[in-house]
């Protein structure tokens, strides 16, 4: 494994450490992520961790502990304790899984997950349900067929995303062996990973556990992602550090470099802000990880450590500058940016049926409605995993590719379609273009329904749409249980926000292709008035649109909502 190659500067030293935040105290005096995680495993008189600091640093581990948020007042009036439980994310680069992961994955949901496994909107798996006693045995469970869970959470390099439509580009198998090749690259180095989940023994080293985070590691979390022009289905201008794919007359030529995207805001915050990344360059395929390690060092280096909300990269660059951001990553990666090459992107959304490419092989789209694969899902997939002979492949939209099938695998895999799903291709074109968050039950902070509600909302607006003749036109849709925008609902035509239980603000005007945010233009609202909304806005759609013209265009053009011009998000 290639190591980082930017010298360690993680903390300014002459910024005292009781000057920082909380959370960046925390990880200095953490032993590179090891806290006392082991100690409270042990602990049999709580189904939590008990200390504070650990439940943080098992973020890093790729953990989050959660509690059964439809059971909590109840238990609260019982004198119980909340009924902890953790979901565990796992680190797949480029959605990519074999059938004997997928078996493993299966098997350890089945016994370890509530009998559920969820896709998540950056195309990885998620365990919900897991009880204390069962996180070792599933991070063990993974380390059998070579998954873990590294860095899928935490303030580091997060799981990297990698374009998954087989028919973006002939590039498709050397982009996502980059994205591998990036994602093993930026994960922590620190030991406490073995030790902890595999019962390592540390070993003493003369060098640094981490040379290139140091004891402090980011200020916050950190996205990267691979696009295959004309396929954005990875939202790149969502990512802090986006590569959009070159080709050449010889192969892959490299990437444009895209940086500070990021979704995340906080309400009655207006110093939070969605923002989109900016193009600053072309860098050749030789150059991609020094190009990653010279953008993550300087937000490493110059990233807000005082406050949390101020933190991510996007904010960096709106206070020093993008010219002298730019420059910064080119000092430090020793060379200068080409010119950004033309791109065009044409859908964000999945191709669903079968496909094929020009190799031969065949490829089944196969729609997860908001990610959640329940039992009948489970068993499906199962089956096809114990004849598949190629890939299976997690999309950005929360769906699974059965990628590279044969010609004489495909009647098999199609009798097992047809067996648990009948009219699996009845799925509508406004839920093929929806995504979805968890939120409640079980994500802490959530403030209204999002994964459990929206298909109920979906069935509304199909109505409208049906009403309207527009039932076939592609609207994209992103519901989120927060501000925090775990399911990009900013570069949604149509974003809903939580607020509270039943409440949302409501967003309109992003471009189809991801490369425009939305506006607010209801603030915390309930159905009915999300309702009358947008039945206004289809309707003067269907009376009033050009030919091909998108509805976030057509609500911008119309002046539904003023468009958002500088890449970055304003609600007034």
């Amino acid at each position: 494994m290639t190591e980082h190659t930017v010298t360690d500067r993680s903390r300014d030293l002459s910024q005292p450490l009781d000057k920082l935040s909380a959370d960046e105290r925390m990880k200095d005096e953490s032993d590179y992520l090891r806290g006392t995680i082991a100690i409270g495993l042990l602990d049999r008189i709580t189904g939590a961790v008990p200390s504070a600091d650990d439940v943080k640093l098992m973020k890093f581990h790729g953990i989050y502990q959660q509690d059964d948020r439809d059971l909590r007042d109840e238990r609260r009036r019982q004198k119980l304790e909340p009924a902890f439980q953790f979901m565990i994310r796992v680190r797949l680069p480029g959605g990519i899984c074999t059938p004997q992961q997928w078996l493993k994955l299966d098997e350890l949901a089945r016994a370890h997950g509530g009998e559920t496994l969820r896709i998540t909107t950056r195309q990885t798996f998620q365990f919900h349900w897991v009880l204390k006693d069962s996180l070792r045995p599933v991070i063990q469970g993974l380390h059998e067929t070579l998954l873990d869970t590294v860095a899928a959470c935490g303030d580091d390099s997060r799981g990297v995303m990698c374009t998954v439509d087989p028919q973006s580009s002939r590039f498709h198998a050397e982009v996502a062996a980059m994205a591998k090749q990036v994602s093993d690259h930026v994960i922590p180095k620190t030991r406490a990973y073995h030790e902890i989940w595999y019962g390592s023994e540390r070993v003493a080293g003369s060098g640094s556990e981490e040379p290139f985070y140091g004891r402090t590691y980011m200020p916050r979390k950190f996205k990267i992602g691979f696009a295959l022009p004309p396929s954005n289905d990875i939202d790149v201008y969502a990512q802090d550090l986006g590569f959009i794919a070159i080709g050449g007359e010889e192969g892959l030529a490299g990437f444009n470099v895209a940086i500070g995207g990021g979704m995340g805001r906080t309400d009655q915050a207006p110093a939070t802000y969605p923002r989109l990344a900016s193009i600053i360059g072309f860098v050749p395929v030789e150059k991609v990880i020094a190009c990653a390690d010279a953008v993550m060092a300087l937000q490493r280096d110059y990233g807000d450590r005082k406050d949390r909300q101020h933190a991510r990269f996007k904010y960096t660059i709106d206070d020093k500058g993008l010219d002298w951001i730019a420059a910064e990553i080119e000092r430090n990666m020793g060379f200068v940016f080409e010119p950004a090459r033309p791109v065009t992107f044409i859908s964000n959304g999945d191709s669903y049926g079968w496909n094929t490419t020009p190799d031969g092989r065949q490829h089944r789209t196969i729609h997860i409605e908001n990610g959640p694969l329940d039992l009948k899902l489970l068993d499906m997939l199962r089956d096809i995993a114990r004849i598949h002979q190629g890939t299976f492949r997690l999309t950005p939209n929360q769906n699974v590719v059965v990628a590279g099938v044969t010609s004489n695998q495909r009647p098999a895999i199609d009798a097992i379609l047809a067996e648990h799903w009948p009219d699996i291709d009845s799925v509508s074109v406004l839920r093929r273009n929806a995504i979805a968050c968890v939120a409640f039950p079980t994500c802490g902070l959530a403030m209204a329904e999002s994964e459990r509600y929206i298909p109920t909302l979906l069935g509304k607006i199909e109505r409208i749409l049906a009403d309207h003749g527009l039932a076939e036109e592609p609207i994209t849709i992103r519901m989120s249980g927060c501000p925090n925008g775990c399911s990009r609902p900013y570069i949604g035509e149509i974003g809903l926000t939580g607020r509270a239980p039943g409440k949302y603000n409501l967003y309109l005007g992003a471009g189809f292709h991801g490369e425009r945010l939305n506006r607010m233009v209801r603030e915390n609202v309930g159905e009915t008035v999300i309702l009358e909304v947008l039945t206004d806005a289809l309707g003067r759609f269907a009376r009033e649109r050009q030919a091909g013209e998108h509805f976030g265009d057509f609500t911008i053009r119309v002046g539904i909502v003023r468009p958002v011009t500088e890449g970055r998000f304003f609600n007034d």
